[in-house]
This record gives C-alpha cells, sequence and structure tokens, in this order.
C-alpha cells in the first residue's frame, strides 16, 4: 500500500507499506528515508516509482495545498 500524507515533512516522499515492512521513500531520487521493504517488493516500488515520478511530485504538491490528492495507477 503506498500512501502521502497532508501535513508532512520534506523532502517530498511517500509511504509503502508491504506486510509487516513499512518504508519512506523520496520521490525524485527513489532513495530510502526510512524503514526497509523486502528485496523483490523494493524493486516493484521503484519501477512503480520511476513510471509515476511527475504523478507524485503533483500529489505531493496537491498535499502540501490541503487539495485533494489523486489516485496514482498500480503497478501492473
Amino acid at each position: 500500500v503506498v500512501s502521502m500524507y497532508y501535513s508532512d515533512h520534506r523532502p517530498p516522499h511517500f509511504h509503502v507499506r508491504y506486510g509487516d515492512h513499512e518504508a519512506i521513500i523520496e520521490i525524485v531520487s527513489g532513495r530510502l528515508l526510512g524503514g526497509g521493504l523486502p528485496p523483490r517488493a523494493g524493486q516493484l516500488v521503484e519501477e512503480w516509482r520511476t513510471l509515476h515520478v511527475a504523478e507524485l511530485e503533483e500529489d505531493w504538491e496537491l498535499a502540501e495545498s490541503r487539495r485533494p490528492m489523486r489516485k496514482i495507477a498500480p503497478l501492473e
């Protein structure tokens, strides 16, 4: 599950929950800011992130201005 939160701290990032694992991923670089994921889950999240960087950045800006964020398609 990928989430983004209103009133969250910079740098722009998103949160990932995968089973008992949680991670915080920087949008632009894909750098792990906290937590961790199993290798395969991390690879899938990175593939998804690279496909949706522009949408993630747009949602971050929407969240900062307290406007509704848009859903982003899952990895197929």
